[in-house]
């Protein structure tokens, strides 16, 4: 039996996680669920990709992920189920929350998720398709179900993404844009840290403002911004014991600019 994570916007006040989980224990008890967070900010497609992305690697593989951020709920957008590369799933909707986790996992396979025999209900609710839709299927999937039983074929090129300006590389350096900012205010890029000169001095720019490149927070006074390589391998923009987002007044997709010095 497989592993599950579950990672949405639906908060710890309210019982929508619970029910998700009460539909995967009666399909595959067995399963192991994970919770990713449920604390994405609501209806935040880009952070949510953000957070997938970041940590679905950690996972072993044949792990599925269950993520639902979700502010089509009910309408014609597509639910589907991926199968990538590592042999990892993931399930959700097609609006690019998923489109992160597959830069780095490519996807093998892609199904429109029509088949209601894999669904809780055959007439979900318009508004809870975590609970009626991407919940069952990933625990049929984890019971062993393939992932082509759930629907049609549908072509990986299709899926939908956030439009990021990708990284590119420019005389002197690469310029890329802002995927995301977290709890702590850093703003987070799409370039990776593995761009960088081997032990060469670099900057960042946004917004007109520069930040000197660092490898720690407190290699600069509190207060005092600067970009380094985050834990999740991207470059961010920071400010030592501050917050960024709010000192440079960042935004999803604000071009990043990363300067060899």
């Amino acid at each position: 039996m497989r592993v599950i994570t579950l990672l949405t916007d639906f908060g710890l006040e309210d019982g929508y996680v619970a029910a998700m989980k009460g539909v995967i224990a009666g399909i595959a008890p067995e399963a192991q669920v994970v919770d990713v967070t449920h604390l994405v900010p609501p209806q935040d497609i880009a952070s949510a990709r953000f957070r997938l992305l970041t940590v679905a690697p950690f996972f072993p593989p044949g792990t599925i992920h269950v993520a639902v951020v979700d502010p089509g709920v009910g309408t014609a957008r597509r639910a589907v189920a991926i199968r990538c590369r590592s042999g990892s799933c993931l399930v959700g909707p097609d609006n690019g929350l998923l489109c992160g986790a597959l830069e780095a996992d490519p996807p093998l396979a892609v199904v429109h998720l029509t088949d209601p025999r894999f669904w809780r209900t055959a007439a979900p609710s318009a508004t809870f398709h975590g609970r009626d839709v991407f919940a069952p299927v990933g625990a049929h999937l984890a019971r062993g179900v393939t992932l082509e039983a759930l629907g049609p074929a549908v072509p990986a090129e299709g899926l939908l993404t956030l439009g990021l300006q990708p990284p590119t590389p420019v005389s002197g350096g690469v310029v890329g844009a802002v995927q995301a900012t977290d709890r702590f205010g850093n703003v987070i890029s799409n370039v990776p840290g593995g761009l960088l000169p081997g032990g060469g001095a670099w900057r960042a720019s946004i917004g007109g403002r520069i930040l000197p490149g660092h490898r720690t927070y407190a290699d600069v006074p509190p207060g005092e911004p600067l970009a380094l390589v985050g834990s999740h391998g991207f470059i961010e923009l920071a400010v030592h014991r501050g917050d960024a987002r709010n000192v440079l007044g960042a935004s999803l997709g604000d071009r990043v600019a990363i300067h060899w010095a």
